[in-house]
């Protein structure tokens, strides 16, 4: 199944997500957490891993009216952003808000999802 829609850019792994962090609030999400996957995985479990960050991106006023919808949505809040190097290159990742109302049988989240994801596809579009 897939649950996201990526971009391969040019930025350094750091530029990358200074951009998609500052393209998101253009869209009026922010960032809620960070969460620095090779810094976590050394300090934990004594593993060496590639640069991967995972960010929780929210836009309130749709968390809010998701929420309104359906409580236990939160479960599935925020969505979240990857930033990866691969081969060389950054990957930044989007989870795709559609997969909710696959979870959630309802036409009003499906509704508060595709206005999501257009300010989504935008975000990955100008990095």
């Amino acid at each position: 199944m897939k649950y996201g829609f990526s971009k391969t850019t040019d930025y350094n792994f750091e530029q990358a997500i200074e951009k998609v962090t500052e393209e998101l609030k253009k869209e009026g999400f922010g960032v809620l957490t960070t969460i620095d996957v090779k810094d976590t995985f050394k300090k934990r479990i004594d593993v060496e891993f590639k640069n991967y960050t995972i960010l929780g991106a929210c836009n309130p006023r749709f968390a809010h009216n998701g929420l309104q919808i359906e409580e236990e949505l939160g479960l599935l809040l925020p969505c979240n952003v990857i930033v990866y190097e691969k081969n060389n290159k950054t990957v930044v990742s989007v989870f795709d808000p559609m997969i909710m109302t696959v979870i959630v049988d309802s036409v009003e989240l499906k509704s508060v999802a595709e206005e999501v994801k257009l300010k989504l596809e935008r975000v990955i579009k100008a990095l």
